[in-house]
């Protein structure tokens, strides 16, 4: 059993690298088994899913460990808080949330965004108890339900990825019209999409570029630990 000190979004690595890449466990097991362990470490599975918060938000401000999945996170979550601007912010796709809690931790009004009900509910549940208030919603990043121009800053990090061309396309088209200032994407750049985390499209520069110029707005590309597309609303 992993002790509550050892809970972090490293696990989630590791398990990746010691049971999915090597075929022990199906790439749709992966999520119930990550899951089972955390919340194994402790009787009240919300104290489990604390501590793998308090940890794994402890891990990204100093870094990471190398080789680590926090160390892989930690510049992605740099560039983004860097990249954000105004007061009210929007992520779509935002998972566990840890993005979201840094910006929170910032001083932005957050609006998290997430498809899975559980994992919304689990981040305004920790978000709480961190004092790390954020409004985390379920919902569909390619129908977000949100006004329109009703945030400074809308992000999809690492979310574009998991889906195929036109639902991409969909969410940017949301994004835009949520945001009032602008729009930050960061995805990976994988020689082939990686199943393990759900990835089913891959991207380059071009790629980014393509999608820069279907908005028709001013635009910006750049490789940093992967890509960005940053759109002026």
């Amino acid at each position: 059993m992993i002790t509550l000190d050892r809970l972090d979004n490293d696990l989630a690595g590791w398990l990746a690298r010691t049971l999915v890449a090597p075929g022990v466990l199906s790439p749709e097991a992966f999520e119930a088994a990550f899951v089972a362990v955390v919340t194994a470490a402790a009787e009240d599975p919300d104290e489990a899913w604390l501590a793998f918060y308090r940890n794994t938000l402890a891990a990204l401000e100093v870094g990471g460990r190398v080789g680590g999945t926090c160390a892989e996170i930690a510049p992605v979550h740099e560039r983004a808080a860097a990249l954000t601007v105004g007061t009210d912010v929007v992520e779509l796709g935002s998972c566990f949330g840890f993005l979201s809690l840094r910006l929170a931790a910032a001083g932005h009004d957050v609006t998290a965004l997430d498809l899975v009900p559980g994992t919304a509910a689990l981040l305004a549940r920790m978000s709480r108890r961190l004092g790390r208030p954020v409004r985390a919603l379920a919902g569909d990043a390619t129908a977000v339900p949100l006004a329109d121009a009703s945030a400074d800053t809308v992000l999809a990090v690492h979310l574009l990825e998991h889906l195929p061309p036109a639902a991409g396309e969909q969410v940017l088209e949301e994004m835009l019209r949520v945001a009032r200032r602008r729009v930050v994407v960061a995805v990976p750049f994988e020689d082939e999409p990686d199943r393990t985390w759900g990835h089913v499209r891959r991207f380059d520069l071009d790629a980014l570029r393509a999608l820069g110029a279907l908005t028709g707005r001013p635009f910006t590309v750049a490789g940093h630990h992967g890509g960005w597309l940053v759109v002026e609303a």
